[in-house]
């Protein structure tokens, strides 16, 4: 289940490389089952249906926004990629990590 898991997050990363920005203020929640999904990994799918990802946005989305306390994010993990995940899921791989700091206030942003 770890290799599977590093391979959803691996892909995960993959797939937003192009809008991360490891240091923002803005980010988008995105959850991991889809991705397990894609890879034909049911197990993670069904384990890790209610877990997100946050993805640290280059520049906000259009559409609605909300500001969040940053304190949120409190025992989260960032991985080299710039992939945000609580600590439950990072504790799980054997990706490179660091402790996640956020701002003081986020912003989710909803498309």
């Amino acid at each position: 289940m770890k290799n599977k898991l590093n391979e959803v997050l691996t892909r995960m990363g993959e797939e937003y490389k192009e809008v991360i920005y490891k240091d923002s203020r803005h980010y988008l929640e995105v959850s991991i089952a889809p991705t397990a999904a894609d890879l034909g990994f049911i197990e993670e799918e069904r384990g890790y249906w209610n877990s997100f990802a946050i993805v640290p946005l280059k520049h906000p989305l259009k559409g609605m926004k909300v500001r969040i306390d940053g304190r949120t994010f409190v025992n989260y993990a960032q991985f080299d990629s710039g992939i945000v995940v609580p600590h439950y899921v990072a504790r799980q791989v054997d990706l490179s990590q660091k402790a996640y700091v956020a701002w003081d206030s986020m912003i989710c942003n909803f498309s």
